[in-house]
């Protein structure tokens, strides 16, 4: 598996400050907007904490910002039109283990491709919030991905493709004893 950087944290908690601040939010505000507690946000800022991706997707959904998005933009990678593998922002669920992939370039586009390894038995919950201003097609890639979508379960195998509904809270499940590896293509709609 690819090395991701060790100084990761610090320039998520950075850009999670720089995002608040441009907003003009304080702790006290983000926290509200984000159901993430005040001392949790000034430790992930401070880069004290690793954030889970349920807690990146509720800070990222007050910001009305893809998950993609902000780590994206908390990696820099690089401007331009292609954007290599060696390139492409990674980041680890310290939670699940889940790595996940900025594919697409950063720009101006409102669509951004992100690949996902699912590690075998990992499961992910995203809440409604961070769906509200996006939408998504999931394809799996590489074995089988449980997709609970409020109360619908989704069973995906290999080369299949679901476009998700209306904002509910998720799951991403790995049910299988191999990994699982996923493209979702996000549409940012706001």
């Amino acid at each position: 598996m690819d090395t991701i950087e060790d100084n990761q944290d610090a320039r998520l908690g950075e850009r999670i400050r720089i995002e608040r601040h441009a907003r003009g939010w304080s702790l006290a505000e983000l926290a509200a907007r984000s159901g993430v507690s005040k001392a949790m946000i000034h430790k992930i800022e401070r880069g004290d904490s690793s954030p889970t991706a349920a807690l990146l997707m509720k800070l990222s959904g007050a910001f009305s910002l893809s998950m993609s998005r902000l780590i994206a933009r908390a990696e820099l990678a690089p401007s331009g039109l292609l954007l290599r593998e060696t390139d492409q922002p990674r980041w680890r669920d310290p939670q699940s283990g889940y790595v996940r992939r900025q594919v697409s370039p950063i720009s101006d586009m409102p669509v951004d491709l992100v690949r996902v390894e699912l590690p075998a038995g990992a499961t992910v919950s995203a809440p409604a919030a961070s769906y509200a201003f996006i939408r998504q097609l999931i394809w799996v890639l590489q074995g089988q991905l449980v997709f609970c979508e409020g109360e619908t379960r989704h069973v995906l195998d290999s080369g299949d493709c679901l476009e998700l509904g209306p904002p509910q809270d998720c799951v991403f499940r790995n049910e299988s004893d191999a990994p699982c590896t996923y493209a979702v293509v996000v549409l940012q709609t706001k």
